[in-house]
């Protein structure tokens, strides 16, 4: 369904304040306008209810009384939606920084969700988590100590545990309802909290970062939220230098780099920031994860000033991995033919993202296979 320019314009200014009295009072206005423009945050979470008629929808949506559309409320990905048939809803609720919500889906299992976005599927999270975790880790030889930013579902922390020459595991985990929400509901990603490596640490990750010792860690992997609101930091240069420092000479980062089909200019962005800011390698990765928007989601790996680092060759690979968990269950996704293929970019991607098109095949650069 769709609304005309008209409506959308309207809405939105209602939104943000900027109507005047004489259009507002020429026409009925939604109640989610009149509960969003009385800054009441429970009432609008209501009225953008992403559960209707059996089905979610993502992004949420605001739609008049006549039905037809007047905006969606996530910028990241405007003019389309993805839906998914819902058998029971599991669990709603609002944390100090998001709502969250679980519900059992017909073909995608359990399904996260934080203020209106999927975070992951149990059907499908194998990609992302499995991608995200050994694509840095498989590219340098022995990593002992590792951060994560984000992933308070506990996947990346249960792909890391397959590392046997990991020491320490720190995780940076901003919401402890998401922790526990998802030790309810998805055991078999919260599993990885149960890896006595982990330390836990509750708080915002960019002050944890800053009084990180410099050189602490040998891999830093950023499972974000989309750079939307707080999460905007994370792909921002401060962050980026941050990040760096808590590396070690030759040591990696691996990013989640949202998708290539819809946000060239900020791969480009994050990329440019990067290239300035690593002085190793600095390579984008894709993989297919089915319930994200277009399908697919992107990485950025780097690597510090140091031991060369040629991401698209594992140099530690999985397959030769002695530590399996006895909790840890075999891999669904990635191996070593899947590691180096993720570095293929196709046609459109290069000539969009001029950094990747233009710059050197070196390791010590960024290139393109």
């Amino acid at each position: 369904m769709g609304g005309d320019t008209g409506k959308e314009s309207e809405c939105l200014k209602i939104m943000n304040g900027k109507a005047s009295d004489e259009n507002v009072s020429a026409r009925a206005i939604p109640s989610c306008c009149m509960k969003a423009r009385a800054s009441a945050p429970e009432l609008e979470a209501k009225c953008h209810s992403t559960v209707v008629s059996g089905w979610f929808t993502e992004p949420r949506s605001c739609f008049d009384g006549d039905g037809y559309l007047l905006y969606y409320n996530n910028p990241m990905w405007p003019g389309e939606s993805h839906s998914l048939k819902v058998e029971k809803i599991l669990y709603k609720g609002k944390s100090e920084y998001q709502e969250i919500l679980v519900f059992e889906s017909l073909t995608y299992g359990n399904v996260l969700v934080l203020d209106g976005i999927v975070q992951l599927t149990e059907k499908d999270e194998c990609a992302y988590q499995e991608m995200i975790a050994h694509l840095p880790l498989c590219s340098i030889p022995s990593p002992k100590t590792v951060l994560v930013v984000g992933g308070g579902d506990g996947g990346v922390l249960r792909e890391i545990s397959r590392h046997s020459s990991v020491e320490l595991i720190d995780i940076c985990e901003i919401d402890k309802m998401v922790i526990d929400v998802c030790k309810k509901f998805f055991p078999d990603l919260s599993v990885g909290f149960e890896d006595p490596r982990v330390r836990l640490h509750v708080g915002d990750a960019t002050e944890f970062l800053q009084h990180a010792r410099e050189g602490m860690y040998d891999a830093i992997i950023v499972d974000s939220s989309d750079p939307v609101g707080p999460a905007q930091e994370l792909v921002e240069r401060p962050f980026f230098e941050t990040t760096a420092r808590a590396l070690r000479p030759g040591g990696v980062l691996c990013n989640m780099a949202e998708s290539m089909w819809l946000h060239t200019h900020l791969i480009q962005d994050m990329i440019s920031i990067c290239r300035e800011t690593f002085k190793g390698s600095v390579h984008y990765a894709w993989a297919s994860v089915p319930t994200y928007p277009s399908g697919v989601i992107g990485f950025l790996v780097c690597s510090t000033d140091g031991p060369p680092v040629d991401f698209l060759n594992p140099v530690n690979p999985i397959e030769k991995l002695e530590r399996v968990p006895k909790y840890q269950r075999e891999l669904r996704f990635y191996n070593s033919e899947i590691h180096s293929a993720a570095f293929a970019l196709p046609s459109f991607l290069k000539r969009e993202v001029s950094l990747l098109r233009d710059s050197p095949t070196s390791v010590q650069r960024i290139s393109v296979s």
